[in-house]
């Protein structure tokens, strides 16, 4: 069985940044985005509260662009 695992958390404008980048790269990824889930269940979340999870067995093909991806948003910050 292939397990996700978590690789990023951020805000809706990093994790569309990463999502752009996974496809460009062709490795499938899943977005759960705990803030939205809960305002629709009538409860808030704090800080960072989108995850972008990707297959274990894709890790090592989408580890450098996540690299890279971390380090570009490192300067911006």
């Amino acid at each position: 069985m292939n397990k996700h695992i978590k690789v990023f958390s951020g805000s809706q404008i990093f994790v569309n940044r990463l999502s752009q980048l996974l496809n460009k790269i062709e490795v499938p990824y899943l977005v759960k985005d705990n803030k939205e889930a809960g305002r629709v269940a009538g409860f808030g979340t704090l800080g960072n509260s989108i995850d972008v999870f990707i297959y274990e067995s894709d890790l090592e093909k989408a580890q450098d662009t996540i690299d890279s991806f971390k380090e570009e948003i490192a300067e911006e910050k």
